[in-house]
Order: structure tokens, then C-alpha cells, then sequence
């Protein structure tokens, strides 16, 4: 029986348009829960607030003060959760965002629509790639940012579909120009989980289990925000305003009370190539990571 052209079926869906309000304190809460600290009241104090770019990934999973609500108001990629049906969790494989202007750190709304952009065929037994975008606008419709992220399905390959192109990004073979380590806490997953992504493989141990991992983890958008503040930090200290670019590749799980190290490789006077790694086994987290700035 042959299978379905995920590709036919999905390229060009859409979900509903949504609207999320924020103020500043939800973009202190975001700068906490991807491991800002007392000494980041760039982050966290309103008299001198900035927003660190990746708030706006928010939109992606976000739940939080969203029109029309929803429990979890699910990205356009799970359009085919309900065509394949699978039995263990499906999994984000990278994310990138582009930055058009800085995010309003006192109060907004995030106006935005995401839509399948690519479906990829890894193959017989080794799975589908959906790819999203979501373009985020502010109240006034000017582009604040867009999204693009891939979501792998065990279960779904050997359609016939064109197969993921690969990354451009090599990580140079020499000693990283920056290294910057830091800690996730032990409710690091919780803590970011009130920025809006409620799925229960992040916070559910009994759940987590069941869709095929040891227990909880952490989501990788929080790693990908930890990954940014630091870059920031040792690449544009005190001008978040100035990224505007971020990819990486999700290259494994992580869980909660575990040691970080940001590595980061400068390419040129704006770029730099990064792995975001953990220290307790020494695998990178985020790989083929790259950060550009203006």
C-alpha cells in the first residue's frame, strides 16, 4: 500500500491566526528562565529592560495571554500528528530566527500565523521532516521577527519526497575563540514552562516515559535562549538589539540540574558558529549552532 505524499498534503496549511499580549513582566520571566541572573538586570529590572531576541520565539509554543485561547495552541507542523498518528514523541531538529527589529521590552502584542513551508523524506524507517515558519508582527503589522523550525516523525518516511538539505555550517577544527559555562537548575524546565510551552514530556515524568525518554527534559527553545544571552555576552555585551540572526540544531536531550558550556567560534566581524554542550557527557545539546549580528 503506498504511502501519503505528506508533502502534497501538508505544504501551504495553515493554522488560525493568533494574538499574544505581553508586558514586562513576561519578558523578565523569558530572560529567568533561560538562566539570566543578578547580574543581568539589563533582563529583569524594568528601569533599564531589554529583550533578549529569542522572546520571540515565544509564538512558537507559546500559551501564554493568546488569542483564541488554547490549552496548548499547537504549531502548524502538528497538522501531521493527526495524519500519521505516532506512537512515540516527535521531536524538533532545529530552529532560527531573523530578527527585523527589537522586541518592545515594556508591553505589546505579537500578532502572527504559521504555515508548513517543506516536507522532507529521510526515507523507509528513518522518518519526515516538517518545516514551519511564522512571521511575527507587532501591533502596528511592522515584521518583528520570523520563525523557522523542523519537526522530525519516526514514522512517516519513505513517501518519495525530497530529501532535508544540510547544514552549511562547519564547525572549525581549532580551540573555540569563547567558552562560557553555565548551570540548568533543577526546575530550569518548570521555570520555563510558565513562558508558555506546556507540552508534558518537558514537566510529566509518568508521560515522558511513555513517549520513549527517561523522564522530563528540557525544552530545547529554553537551551536555544541560554545559547543566545550568552553569545550576546561575549559577542555584543549589553546590545541584544544588535542580533540578527540565530540557528542551531537540536542534537540531543537535556535534562534539568545539569552543567552547560556555550562554545563559540567567531567567523567573521558578524558571525560566529556555536555548539551548546553539556558537561556531564560532553555531547552538544545545540550543534551547527550560528549567531549574526549587525
Amino acid at each position: 500500500m503506498a504511502k501519503i505524499n505528506l508533502e502534497e498534503l501538508l505544504v501551504g496549511k495553515k493554522m488560525e491566526p493568533r494574538y499574544m499580549e505581553y508586558n514586562w513582566r513576561d519578558v523578565a520571566l523569558y530572560a529567568l528562565a533561560v538562566g539570566a541572573g543578578r547580574n543581568d538586570l539589563m533582563y529583569t529590572y524594568e528601569k533599564y529592560l531589554k529583550a533578549l531576541p529569542t522572546y520571540g520565539t515565544i509564538p512558537y509554543w507559546g500559551t501564554v495571554n493568546v488569542r483564541p485561547y488554547q490549552w496548548m495552541p499547537l504549531p502548524a507542523s502538528m497538522l501531521a500528528d493527526e495524519i500519521i498518528k505516532p506512537t512515540i514523541s516527535f521531536l524538533n531538529m532545529d530552529h532560527e530566527i531573523i530578527m527585523y527589529r527589537p522586541i518592545d521590552p515594556i508591553k505589546g502584542t505579537f500578532q502572527y500565523q504559521d504555515v508548513i513551508t517543506d516536507v522532507y523524506d529521510r526515507g523507509e524507517g528513518k522518518g519526515a521532516v516538517v518545516k514551519t515558519r511564522i512571521d511575527v508582527r507587532d501591533e502596528a503589522g511592522n515584521m518583528v521577527c520570523t520563525n523557522y523550525s523542523t519537526t522530525f516523525f519516526h514514522e512517516a518516511g519513505g513517501f518519495g519526497g525530497k530529501p532535508m538539505p544540510k547544514s552549511d555550517v562547519v564547525i572549525p577544527d581549532r580551540e573555540p575563540d569563547f567558552e562560557l559555562d553555565d548551570y540548568i537548575s533543577p526546575v530550569q524546565n518548570l521555570l520555563y514552562r510558565l513562558t508558555g510551552d506546556t507540552n508534558l514530556v518537558h514537566v510529566d515524568p509518568e508521560y515522558a516515559q511513555k513517549m520513549g525518554f527517561e523522564t522530563s527534559f528540557m525544552q530545547g527553545l529554553c537551551s536555544f535562549g541560554f545559547s543566545c544571552r550568552l553569545a550576546i555576552q561575549a559577542l555584543i555585551p549589553g546590545e541584544p538589539e544588535r542580533m540578527t540572526r540565530m540557528a542551531a540544531q537540536m542534537s540531543s536531550v537535556l535534562f534539568p540540574d545539569t552543567p552547560v558550556r556555550l562554545q563559540l567560534w567567531k567567523i567573521d566581524d558578524h558571525k560566529a558558529f556555536f555548539r551548546f554542550m553539556n558537561l556531564t557527557n560532553n555531547k552538544p545539546v545545540l550543534n551547527r549552532g550560528v549567531f549574526e549580528w549587525k
